[in-house]
Order: C-alpha cells, then sequence, then structure tokens
C-alpha cells in the first residue's frame, strides 16, 4: 500500500496514468475518501498522473490526535509530492480539499502549477458551527452527520435519478472515523483566508455549484474576484459537483489545465 509520511502521519494515496506525464493531484472533501475522484481519474489518466489521497483522518490515511489545522493537510499534500519525487504538480480541491488548495496557493505555491478550488470557500461556515458539529460528532458518532449528508451534497433530482450512488457514499461517511472528521471540522474552524487569497499567485480555477447550500456561487464569486486572473465555472450541481455533474466537471478540468 503506498504511504507517504507527514511528520510521522501515514498518508494513503494512489496513482493512476503515466509518471512522465504532468501531475495532478485531487483532494477530497470532508467525509469521503479519495474514491470520490473515480471517474475523474479514469478519465484523466491519459493525459495526467492522477494523484489521489485520503486526507488525514479519511480513508487509509491514519487518524493522529486532533484538533487539526489546514496547515497539516496542507503538508501531507507535500508529504505525497515528496514520496513521489514530483517538484510541481496541478492541484485540485473540493470542499475541504479546497481549503487546503487555498493554503497550497499561499504557502506552497512554488509547488504548485495550476490551482483549482471547487465548491469551496475562504471561510466555510461558521467557527462556531464547525466546532458544535466536532463535538456531537465526539459524542455521537456519525450517524447523525450521515442521516442529512445526502440533501447536502446533492440535489434531489440527483438523489432519485442516482439513489445507489447517493447511498454507497452515505454509506462510507457512516463507517468513517469520528475522530477524524471531528477533527477536520476543527482544522475548518480555524481556517479563514479571506485577507489573504489576493496573494495566491497561481493560475486559478473556481467551480461552483449553481445549488450548493455550503458554498454558494456567492462564496465562489468572492474568491474568483480576489485571486488575480481567476476564472470561474458553475455547473448545475450541489456542493460534490466532480460527481453530480462528473462529465462537465472533468471536461472544465481539462480546458484549464489544458490552457
Amino acid at each position: 500500500m503506498p504511504i507517504a509520511r507527514s511528520n510521522h502521519t501515514p498518508v494513503f494515496y494512489t496513482t493512476d496514468g503515466d509518471p512522465a506525464l504532468p501531475g495532478l493531484i485531487l483532494s477530497n472533501s470532508l467525509g469521503t475518501d479519495h474514491t470520490m475522484w473515480q471517474a475523474q481519474a479514469k478519465a484523466l489518466s491519459p493525459y495526467f498522473h492522477v494523484i489521489r489521497y485520503d486526507a488525514r483522518g479519511h480513508g487509509q490515511s491514519d487518524c493522529p490526535p486532533g484538533p487539526y489545522r489546514v496547515a497539516q493537510l496542507g503538508g501531507d499534500v507535500l508529504a505525497v509530492l515528496d514520496a513521489l519525487d514530483i517538484e510541481r504538480a496541478h492541484f485540485c480541491g473540493i470542499s475541504m480539499g479546497g481549503m487546503t488548495a487555498q493554503w497550497m496557493g499561499l504557502h506552497a505555491s512554488d509547488r504548485i502549477d495550476k490551482l483549482v478550488i471547487a465548491n469551496s470557500a475562504a471561510k466555510i461556515g461558521s467557527s462556531e458551527a464547525w466546532l458544535a458539529r466536532a463535538a456531537a460528532v465526539r459524542a455521537g458518532g456519525l450517524d447523525a452527520i450521515a442521516d442529512g449528508a445526502g440533501a447536502r451534497w446533492f440535489t434531489p433530482a440527483f438523489i432519485a435519478q442516482q439513489p445507489e450512488q447517493v447511498a454507497s457514499l452515505v454509506a462510507g461517511l457512516r463507517a468513517g472515523n469520528a475522530e477524524g472528521y471531528a477533527s477536520c471540522c476543527e482544522a475548518l474552524a480555524e481556517a479563514d483566508y479571506r485577507d489573504e487569497i489576493h496573494v495566491i499567485p497561481n493560475a486559478t480555477l473556481i467551480i461552483a455549484g449553481h445549488d450548493d447550500p455550503v458554498t454558494t456561487v456567492a462564496d465562489a464569486t468572492y474568491l474568483q474576484q480576489r485571486i488575480a486572473g481567476a476564472r470561474m465555472v458553475v455547473l448545475p450541481a450541489s456542493h460534490i459537483s466532480n460527481i453530480e455533474a462528473g462529465t462537465a466537471f472533468t471536461q472544465t478540468l481539462v480546458d484549464f489545465l489544458h490552457t
């Protein structure tokens, strides 16, 4: 099993495509793992060396004691790059992964070529709400969070059309590591890049979901207006747009990364 070590924390990763191709790292959302990118890995591996990993506390990566900070999530990305002996790669993160993307642009821009921030915000929600969610998950586990996840992640139409896919993702959340989830909630509580993102130097694409109630089109517009030269695309989807609007999401990535 391929493992990178980030300050002694094992971070799981997997790759698709020829290592001689340009690297593209895909970073998962809160409560999911690297498998959320399966469609993109399959479609993009002829053109990129696609690198997927599990954020700490998720999937097959380790769950060290929390709370976490986004700087640690970014450090895990650097550890994966180092393990693969990759100096620079494109980076695409969704939701929590989009916060990691912003950290990379602010603190490790020399390791990143183009940056894609999907279904995210410079500040996601309120710190108080994230801390309350972390406390609730530590006290009662992930069942209550999982019960409402489908409606947060997808539109009613998609849930009706793809019930098995939605159920599989929700089951993955329910079976996840409660401490890892709570610790990542604490990272999101602390993360606020509203006063910093204007200095991100990388070519940047912002992807939003038209019906996303978590990180809205207004949140995406805020990012686009403050990161110099950033482009923005709105897809017909809710929060997990790379799955709900998978074909359009993948084509949007290709169009941006190949220009």
